[in-house]
């Protein structure tokens, strides 16, 4: 198929070589018909041009887009694979701690609730912890020392007092004995 324009081109030399007379009314509706034509065919011949500028982009900016998707499921992946290495590690320690103990029962289990010292946060704290002299308790906020194993203090009743001799007859642990009182272990 011929381009437009040189339709029109065609039409104007076929109405020069057939002579047609623009002083006559046909010959003027004639000559004036390809002109028109002729502008028509520039502003078709100028939006085709666009159309093709406009292919251009449009296949640019898909390729754009196919990469962006591409990245967008590379970080997707990557976010869920470390989110489901995390999810599993956590549940690889939380099987591994249980597994152990097939009896395991949660009111088997006894807590306390202590605040942190150094940042406030109240920590709960298993209470054969509290009787373990070789454990210490650490805020899993702050990381500072709740508890410590040489916390023990001098009188031997685990209340923290500095020694027993500077309180007398009274131990100074708050238990209100006096040395040698029977139950206590001062």
């Amino acid at each position: 198929m011929k381009k437009l324009g040189e339709e029109v081109a065609y039409l104007k030399g076929l109405a020069e070589g057939l002579d047609i007379d623009d002083k006559t009314k046909e010959g003027k509706m004639i000559c004036k018909i390809v002109d028109v034509l002729d502008s028509f065919a520039g502003i078709v011949q100028d939006l085709e041009y666009s159309v093709e500028d406009l292919e251009d982009q449009v296949e640019e900016l898909e390729y754009e887009i196919e990469e962006l998707q591409q990245e967008v499921e590379d970080l997707e992946e990557w976010l869920y694979d470390e989110d489901d290495d995390y999810e599993e590690d956590d549940e690889d320690d939380y099987d591994d701690e249980y597994d152990e103990d097939e009896d395991y029962d949660e009111d088997d289990l006894s807590y306390i609730e202590m605040e942190c010292p150094n940042c406030s946060e109240v920590v709960e704290i298993d209470e054969e912890l509290l009787f373990d002299d070789s454990v210490d308790v650490v805020c899993p906020n702050c990381h500072a020392v709740i508890l410590s194993s040489e916390d023990d203090c001098d009188c031997g009743c685990g209340c923290g007092c500095e020694d027993e001799e500077d309180y007398g007859d009274d131990c100074g642990c708050g238990c209100g004995c006096e040395d040698g009182d029977d139950g206590c272990n001062c």
